[in-house]
Order: C-alpha cells, then structure tokens, then sequence
C-alpha cells in the first residue's frame, strides 16, 4: 500500500482557447447582424386641411401653366413664355403684397415651365408656393 500522499497538480484553465472561440462568435455576430442604413430617412410628410385659405383682402393669386408651355396669372393670357413676361405680370398683379402664390399647371405641361414660374416667383419673393391638384375621385 502506498501512503505516500500524491502531489496533486492544480487544474488549470486554457484561456487562450477559450478566448479565440469567444472572439470568433463575436465576428461572426458582428457580420451576420443588420444594422440599420443611416442613408434612409423615414419622412413622415404633415398634412394639411383642405380648406383653401383666403389671401387677405385681394383674390388669390393663380399662375397658370398650360399644356404648351405658355403661362396665365389671374386667368389673363400672357402674350409670350418668356420669364421676363411671367415677372413683369406678377408684379402688376401683386402690387406690394406677397403672399401665397398658387401654381395650376396642366399635366401635360414641362417640367421646365413649372419650374419656371416656380423660380420667377421664388426670386420676386413670393415665399409661399402652392402646387394645386384634384382628388383622383374628383370629376374632370
């Protein structure tokens, strides 16, 4: 019989094999993870009443833009497209008041042309641009 006491070693952990497992779950987490895309903003648009709002005292203020490209304030035929024509006719309409504008433009229009008169009236300072559509259910 051996009475001797044996040496007993103290167990040991191998952490390094421990720790290239947990980083190889880390990297795969990291790569198999969605991350959301910064580049896409959700916009949640504000809506607005159907109520038109009166301009004030005068009759609102109507650009036209036609199917051709020509242009119509207040419903009078303009004798040329020419911005300088559209700017020389919304100063003799509006006078020194510059409140909402509205744009009526045909769907067949340019875009060209609704940016036209939207440009014209940005830089006479009409701050207040409307784009004026129909109800899809609405009658033509």
């Amino acid at each position: 019989m051996n009475l001797r006491p044996r040496h007993r070693e103290d167990p040991e952990i191998n952490l390094i094999s421990m720790i290239d497992v947990l980083l190889v779950l880390l990297i795969f987490f990291m790569v198999s993870t969605t991350f959301n895309q910064e580049g896409r903003v959700k916009v949640q648009l504000p809506q607005a009443s159907q109520a038109a709002q009166p301009r004030g005292q005068h009759d609102p203020l109507v650009v036209t833009v036609t199917a051709d490209g020509s242009y119509r304030v207040n419903e009078r035929t303009l004798i040329n497209a020419s911005p300088d024509t559209l700017r020389a006719a919304l100063l003799k309409e509006a006078g020194t008041d510059r409140g909402p504008i509205t744009i009526r433009a045909d769907g067949r229009s340019t875009h060209q042309a609704v940016v036209t008169a939207m440009d014209v009236a940005g830089k006479l300072g009409f701050a207040q641009l409307n784009i004026a559509t129909v109800h899809e259910d609405a009658p033509p």
